[in-house]
This record gives structure tokens, C-alpha cells and sequence, in this order.
């Protein structure tokens, strides 16, 4: 069988729909491959179910202030983890069914082929029994769990963010390897359920800190939860009906093993052999990340298999430039939004605009700080913890970028964001309302901080009123 098509578009995640709607705007045909499931990695094994079961473990995690607050009967509440996973299967179905009622479910069969991709040329894939012919493609294949081929052989013990969601139950002991986002997420969560929880990072840094101060601070706070190591890197052996867990001179044993040390792009079956593509370091294709654009060819990548910024909205972005590219036969480029990052532990950690690691030996770049214990508001709700770290260019007092270790750190990064991508200054932000009580008041705490270090004083600027006429 053969199809003939302006835009051929491998994967159905949150990248490959949003080139799929940049195609048709343009009215121009497309097919839609896709091998596996269908629907996006987030609705299913990624940031929805996991809020969810981040959401049941911080609930019954509550309990543990209620005294405090005069509630009586915290030692009678009890979790059925049973049940709260069967509720967290049904939160992530729905999102699930939301993501394919309102894009493939509806799609006509004609637009949608299933089956894996290989490439023949720039301009042909083969799939199963069909050749498609395309004068573009959009790759937007996403990724899959990194587990090291030796911990393979130990079977349902090993978990990934493919199968934790499916478990029924959890065992009373588990290890958590890798402490970025995903790991530290769930490890903290499982904790909370009441599980022996044991997480290991290879580094010194957990949900990828590169601000050395805020990175102390979260460990600090992590570990009053549970156990953890940094600094080693960690094996894994059978040792009867249980797991032994090493990480340099330190070993427990547990009952299963969450891996959480990365995912890999899904590149491998697609033949880019038959392509002329420069690759870099790590063998991955080279793009134009604001054209999505493989060299010169009418070849476009979009969404976490690129490895530039594994994030759904991130995702998104990417698929409506590659397919917006495409449908045109063109290499626009794009302006990218700020880098948002949010790791929705509690408190939650955020990094916002430019990375500590590209600023540190900046002599022009000032920080401003504010810890969370004296925070009126955080104080009231028993989350006092944690700190914000504003970084602001020294003469001109333009936001550069933020680590947040804090409460509604989510709801402060995106503030940050926005002020940072509309380049206001530490001044221009000040200039606006900011309510007590509120954690908000944090931040502005932060960024008066970051006005004392400036080359200008110009605090009195943020007193001025416009004048207004009496007319």
C-alpha cells in the first residue's frame, strides 16, 4: 500500500497533536503514525498521574499537624494504598480519554496509520506494509525509562514510571534511584504513604540544582522524610526474595526499586542511518532548536525524544514550530518562552529563566534571598520551610533568573517567568501590588534584597505615583 501526503507526523504525544493542529491550519494532509499507545507520555505515565498520587499522599500527610491545630483524632486516620492507587488509575484515565476524545479518537482513520516508522529517505518511511511518501516529516517519537540492561533480570522488582502507577500495592521498603524530578517526586510521596523509602543520586544534587545554597536547603528538608544518599552511584543484586541496594560504602536491602536516572529518546527503530545528519557528542541528531529543523532537510524534531527540554508544555511548543515548518516548506524561527522548571514536591523546587550554573561567575550578577521560616502566611500553614534566590544583573536590576525552594513555589515561578520574559527589572516588579498575607510577600522580600546590592539606589523610584489630573 502506498500514502502520499504533505506532512507525515511520527508520534502521537503532546508534540506530535501540536503539529497536527499547525497542519491543518494550513490546510495541508497529514498522516498520523504512531506505534504503541496512543496518547501523551504526561496524561499516562507522567505528570498527571503522579500529581495524583502526590495529591492522596500529601493529604493523609496532614494529619501530622493536626494536633497542633486542636484536630483530634489524627491517630485513627489510616491510608489504603490499594484503594488510592485504583484512584490514581482513575485520575490518569481520564486524562488519558480527555487527551484521545479530543484528538485521535475523533480523527478519521484515513489521517491515522499505527505502526512503527523507519525511513527510506528524507521524504519516504516505510511502515509495516506501507510506503509513505511526505514532502516533510515531524519527528515526535518522545522517550522511554532508562534501565541498565543488568537490572533487567530481576523482573517486577525493578519499577519505572511505566509500571509504578500500575502497582496495586506497595511493599513496606522500597529504593529510589535518581532524585531528579520524577524520582524525588514519588520517593517522597511513597514515604508519605508510609513506605520505607531509601532514595540514591549519583551526584551531589537532587531535581537537578545547580544553586548550591538552595540544593542544601532541599536535601535538608528531604531528609527529614526519608533517607538519602548523594555522591555515588548505585547497584543493584538479587539477594534472596529481596533487592540489595548499594551506593558507595552503603547498602540496604528492599523489596522493589523505583529507576528514575533518565529516559532515552525512541530514535533507534527509525533508520535515521539513511539519513545525512550530523550528530553530536552523544550521537543525537543536531537541530536548530528554534526551527526544530534536522540541518537542511525537510526533516523537523519536536518533544522530549530531542532531549532539549523534556517538559509537556515545552512539548507543545516545539510540535506547533516543527509543524507550523513543515506545512510551509520553511526553517522560521522562534522565539523560545523562559525556562520553567517545577518539581512538585513539598515544598515544591523551581528554577526559572537563566540557571544558576551560567550565572555564578558573573561579578555582575547579584542574588537576592529570603528564607520561609519568619513568612507570615507559610508560618499559619505549617510549611515555613525552604528558600527563594532571585538573580538580577547588578546595574541594570533586569530579573536573570530563580531558584525557588518554597510553598506555591509553582505559582511564584510562573510570576517570575512572565517578569523575566517581559524583561522587567527588580524595580518594575516592586512597583506592583503585592497583598498580606500572602507568600507572595516572600519574594518581594527577595527582591528588595536584591535592590540593596545594585550599583543604583534607586528605592525611592518605587514610592513614585503617577499623578493623576483632577478632571
Amino acid at each position: 500500500m502506498e500514502k502520499s501526503v504533505d506532512v507525515a507526523i511520527i508520534g502521537a504525544g503532546t508534540a506530535g497533536l501540536n503539529a497536527v493542529s499547525q497542519v491543518k491550519k494550513a490546510g495541508k494532509s497529514f498522516l498520523l503514525i504512531n506505534g504503541g499507545h496512543w496518547g501523551t507520555t504526561c496524561a499516562r505515565v507522567g505528570c498527571m498521574p503522579s500529581k495524583a498520587l502526590i495529591q492522596v499522599a500529601d493529604d493523609y500527610h496532614r494529619r501530622e499537624i493536626f494536633d497542633r491545630h486542636g484536630i483530634e483524632g489524627d491517630d485513627q486516620v489510616r491510608l489504603d494504598i490499594a484503594d488510592s492507587m485504583e484512584h490514581v488509575r482513575d485520575m490518569r484515565d481520564i486524562f488519558v480519554d480527555r487527551v484521545l476524545g479530543s484528538s485521535t479518537d475523533d480523527m478519521p482513520d484515513e489521517f491515522k496509520l499505527e505502526g512503527y516508522a523507519q525511513f527510506v529517505d528524507a521524504n519516504t518511511l516505510q511502515v509495516g506494509d506501507t510506503t509513505v511518501t511526505a514532502k516533510a516529516v515531524v519527528i515526535a517519537t518522545g522517550t522511554r525509562p532508562i534501565v541498565p540492561q543488568a537490572w533487567k533480570s530481576l523482573g517486577d522488582r525493578i519499577l519505572t514510571t511505566d509500571s509504578v502507577f500500575e502497582q496495586e500495592d506497595f511493599p513496606a521498603t522500597m529504593a529510589i534511584i535518581g532524585l531528579g524530578v520524577i524520582g524525588l517526586e514519588i520517593g517522597q510521596a511513597l514515604s508519605r504513604k508510609g513506605i520505607k523509602v531509601v532514595g540514591i543520586e549519583g551526584s551531589e544534587r537532587i531535581a537537578s540544582l545547580s544553586d548550591e545554597v538552595a540544593n542544601q536547603v532541599a536535601l535538608d528538608i528531604m531528609r527529614k522524610e526519608f533517607d538519602i544518599w548523594t555522591g555515588a552511584k548505585a547497584t543493584v543484586a538479587e539477594a534472596g526474595d529481596k533487592l540489595l541496594v548499594s551506593s558507595g560504602e552503603q547498602q540496604v536491602e528492599v523489596d522493589k526499586v523505583l529507576v528514575a536516572i533518565g529516559r532515552k529518546p525512541n530514535l533507534e527503530k527509525l533508520g535515521l542511518d539513511k539519513l545525512d545528519l550530523a550528530l553530536d557528542d552523544e550521537g543525537m541528531p543536531v537541530f536548530n532548536t528554534n526551527s526544530m529543523q534536522l540541518g537542511e532537510l525537510p526533516v523537523y524534531m519536536a518533544g522530549d525524544v530531542n532531549g532539549s527540554r523534556p517538559i509537556l508544555h515545552e512539548a507543545g511548543d516545539e510540535g506547533k514550530i516543527a509543524g507550523y515548518n513543515a506545512a510551509n516548506g520553511s526553517s522560521s524561527a522562534f522565539k523560545r518562552k523562559t525556562p520553567l522548571s517545577i518539581t512538585f514536591c513539598d515544598p515544591n523546587i523551581c528554577t526559572i529563566g537563566a540557571d544558576w550554573s551560567e550565572l555564578k561567575d558573573d561579578e555582575d550578577v547579584v542574588v537576592g534571598e529570603m528564607r520561609m521560616g519568619p513568612v507570615g502566611r507559610a508560618l499559619i500553614m505549617g510549611k515555613n520551610k525552604g528558600v527563594m534566590r532571585v538573580y538580577a544583573d547588578k546595574t541594570s536590576g533586569k530579573l536573570l533568573g530563580a531558584t525557588l525552594v518554597a510553598v506555591k513555589g509553582e505559582h511564584i515561578a510562573h510570576q517570575l517567568a512572565w517578569a523575566i520574559q517581559r524583561d522587567l527589572s527588580v524595580v518594575d516588579v516592586l512597583r506592583l501590588p503585592f497583598y498580606h498575607p500572602v507568600i507572595e510577600e516572600a519574594l518581594q522580600a527577595c527582591l528588595y534584597d536584591v535592590l540593596r546590592q545594585l550599583d543604583t539606589k534607586p528605592q525611592q523610584k518605587i514610592l513614585e505615583l503617577e499623578e493623576v489630573s483632577d478632571e
